[in-house]
């Protein structure tokens, strides 16, 4: 089964490249690693840390091929392909890995395999892959489990058969089931102290048992993850109160660890009812997603913000404009945009090259979110070009335009001011660059306006050509 949210015009494209990767991934053909960005970064199966250094990759790549250099089988579930913008999509798939040897563990077992595409001068490449099959069978070092395999299915077997005689000894076969899981299995009483956690959290956080047991499971939490338990925890209440009994409620919630840092984990609970059907404790189990919850800030950070200097791309823009519009209608207050473009930057680019160019453009991106207030964004819209919004000026239309006029005042002062630029490439000195660069800005204000997004866009643009066509280095607004 495949699930498509593309654009007719560019899945079939993406579908290609991905039966391609999977091809030469099966067939351990090293040519592989074309398909990947310069910009990479990555997990393996086995590994808990991310890849940010492409060399790095396809050294691990080429080891997995070294491990197993015979062709493998992928038997595939599904596939799912998202477009999160024009230059980004998203692939994800599921299936079964079988490996040329007699044990068949791992081919029971489906693995999940994510893959960002993102559209580099007119060609697709791969700038995030996310493997993941059962973390417990593989060791550091490992891309496949083939060591221990063997060894760990014997145990598997020596394990089950002891469980097994055990059957009739009930607690201390839910100890043993308890013990053993790598998810956190919890009880609490109906004011939410725990009366039981399993060893599995001493693992995830450093807390032994017996340190945990009688305290408020709020103390599991850092304060983002108290909100977010206090907020399931008062819609079951309200719940409970209309005669509505829940099954199971679960949240994603970050956690609080004894050396200070912060895991996510995903809670699944239930409540304990007595025989008249009172709560009188819950019960659950908590399931670490830290991983995927990274996987998903680098998605949202590649789909809405600018590789280059981080700032919100076209597609947050956007939609922050059409947030600032519908604020504007509320309120009353009035907003502005302005189209900000660069003066005398490509002479710095065709002197001393791009790298020395995207040195120049980061400085501004933060020279210019050093000229605006903490409710207002700035976006880059492309090339030299950027774009802010102000949020929250005046009702007063007259008082709104002094506003703008004073940051934009300031943003150009700012972005005038000379340029000293710390050039450093691998293998030669440390160099300056010294450059004088300013800024021709259009500005559009606009209050509770009917005009699309695009429309304020344009007329702002328009304005900032008419700075242009006036000598530059000058502002000027779109009445």
């Amino acid at each position: 089964m495949t699930r498509i949210t593309l654009r007719s015009d560019r899945h079939a494209q993406i579908q290609a490249l991905f039966d391609e990767y999977i091809k030469l991934y099966a067939s351990r053909d090293d040519r592989l690693t074309t398909l990947f960005s310069e910009d990479f970064s990555g997990y393996t199966g086995g590994g808990s840390v991310l890849i940010t250094d492409r060399d790095e990759w396809i050294r691990i790549t080429r080891q997995d091929f070294s491990e197993v250099p015979g062709r493998i089988g992928i038997e595939m579930h599904d596939i799912a392909l998202q477009d999160l913008s024009e230059q980004v999509v998203v692939v994800t798939a599921f299936f079964k890995i079988h490996l040329p040897i007699p044990e068949h563990i791992l081919s029971q077992e489906v693995a999940r395999l994510v893959l960002i595409f993102r559209l580099e001068d007119e060609a697709w490449k791969i700038v995030h892959s996310g493997i993941s099959i059962p973390y417990h069978l593989v060791q550091d070092g490992e891309v496949y489990p083939l060591n221990n395999l063997q060894e760990r299915n014997r145990a598997l077997e020596a394990l089950v058969e002891e469980r097994t005689r055990a059957l009739n000894q009930k607690e201390a076969f839910y100890r043993l089931l308890t013990e053993d899981t790598l998810d956190v299995i919890w009880r609490a009483d109906s004011e939410l102290h725990l009366t039981y956690i399993s060893p599995s959290d001493e693992r995830l956080r450093g807390y032994k048992a017996e340190e945990m047991l009688g305290h408020h499971v709020f103390e599991l939490f850092n304060e983002e993850g108290i909100a977010i338990v206090s907020e399931a925890w008062h819609k079951r209440q309200e719940a409970e109160r209309a005669g509505n009994q829940l099954g199971f409620v679960n949240f994603e919630a970050p956690h609080r660890c004894k050396d200070g840092s912060v895991i996510w984990g995903e809670v699944f609970s239930k409540a304990v009812r007595d025989e008249q059907g009172n709560v009188i404790g819950y019960h659950g189990i908590t399931r670490e997603i830290t991983k995927r919850k990274q996987m998903q800030d680098q998605v949202r950070q590649l789909a809405f913000y600018d590789t280059l200097t981080q700032l919100p791309n076209r597609r947050l823009l956007s939609d922050r404009l059409n947030q600032a519009l519908a604020v504007s209608a509320r309120s009353g207050r009035h907003g502005a945009l302005m189209f900000v473009d660069l003066d005398n930057f490509k002479p710095l680019n065709d002197r001393y090259g791009h790298f020395v160019g995207d040195l120049l453009l980061i400085e501004a991106a933060n020279r210019l979110k050093n000229c605006i207030r903490e409710m207002d964004s700035v976006a880059r819209f492309g090339g030299d070009e950027f774009v802010v919004m102000l949020s929250e000026l005046d009702a007063d239309h007259a008082e709104s335009i002094a506003q703008t006029k004073a940051i934009a005042e300031k943003i150009r002062i700012s972005l005038s001011a000379t340029y000293q630029l710390n050039v450093t490439r691998e293998g030669e000195a440390e160099s300056s660059v010294e450059h004088h660069c300013s800024a021709s800005i259009g500005v559009y204000v606009f209050q509770n306006h009917k005009a699309s997004p695009d429309d304020i866009l344009k007329w702002a643009d328009k304005a900032m050509y008419q700075a242009k066509s006036a000598g530059r280095n000058t502002i000027r607004f779109h009445e």
